[in-house]
């Protein structure tokens, strides 16, 4: 007797400009979640850091202002009450202040608005135009998955997105669709690098060695610093779970995206590939270490 399928969900990636006018940002990001939601997304996705530009291409002590904690968090108030009146979860990244610790965090906000618990970003990047060691401490959460209403979701953040192991270990936690916000775009000490394509396929890669869906939200436009500026080249994209694509926006307009994935037929899938069945941990010590060799060489 065959096993009965058809949990179907449907995934949204967003994208969209951001500029110094925070209310107008949010009001973005309801308006592009409640387009979603109207073509029966049930799990939707805006980008990383959405109600502010991205502020990291300077070094500015004022800007630790913008953060605040989960609790009295004014964008996961918002988005929480959202959820609950259209019954789609939204994993929301946001600028979080504990005490004198600073992250890069994601609220999971569930369909009822609830606040299923917060995802801070591993590993933090240090670069032209992205200097986010200056404002963020490295996550101290570890990888999540959150068991939402209609599906188990693994969500890691940006510079997270280009190590193969976050996706892996989020899998390993059961996650059935991973979920990753971004803030990507030119490169200012090298205006002939592009790597969007790059990205693309690196994120498509753990699609296919996880056999899971992905969702990929970016923002677009210019936004200039005081030091340098970034052209952010959107490009969101929702892969399937042979890493192919499914759907991808441009580069510069603002987008809603949608598709649709019949979870349990993936996960029989995922089962009879055999990719987790043949895994041999044993053999993955280098992977704790920084050389591939013993913590200490003597």
């Amino acid at each position: 007797m065959r096993p009965t399928t058809g949990r179907t969900v449907t995934v949204a990636a967003t994208q969209m400009a951001c500029g110094w006018d925070r209310d107008a940002n949010v009001n973005g990001v309801e308006r592009l979640v409640r387009d979603a939601a109207a073509r029966g997304a049930q799990i939707i996705l805006p980008q990383e850091l959405f109600e502010t530009p991205y502020f990291c291409k300077d070094q500015k002590q004022e800007l630790f202002a913008l953060a605040h904690p989960v609790e009295d968090h004014p964008v996961i108030a918002r988005m929480s009450a959202l959820a609950r009146e259209l019954s789609v979860v939204i994993p929301t990244s946001f600028f979080e202040r504990a005490r004198n610790a600073y992250y890069n965090s994601l609220a999971m906000i569930d369909a009822d608005g609830t606040v299923l618990g917060v995802y801070r970003k591993s590993h933090i990047p240090d670069g032209p135009g992205y200097q986010e060691k200056y404002y963020f401490n490295p996550g101290d959460t570890g990888f999540q998955v959150y068991k939402t209403r209609y599906a188990a979701i693994g969500c890691a953040i940006c510079w997270d997105q280009w190590f193969p192991e976050s996706a892996r270990a989020m899998a390993l936690k059961g996650a059935e669709i991973l979920f990753y916000p971004t803030a990507i775009g030119s490169e200012p000490q090298d205006g002939a690098l592009d790597s969007q394509a790059h990205w693309t396929r690196v994120m498509q890669g753990h699609a296919g060695a996880n056999l899971m869906p992905l969702v990929a939200s970016n923002r677009i436009g210019r936004e200039d610093g005081e030091t340098c500026g970034i052209t952010f080249y959107g490009s969101s994209f929702i892969a399937g779970p042979t890493g192919e694509l499914v759907a991808q926006a441009d580069r510069d307009s603002e987008t809603v995206l949608t598709a649709s994935f019949d979870l349990d037929r993936i996960a029989a899938q995922r089962a009879s590939w055999g990719i987790f069945r043949d895994r041999r941990p044993e053999l993955y010590g280098p992977l704790l270490t920084l050389d591939g060799e013993s913590p200490v060489r003597r």
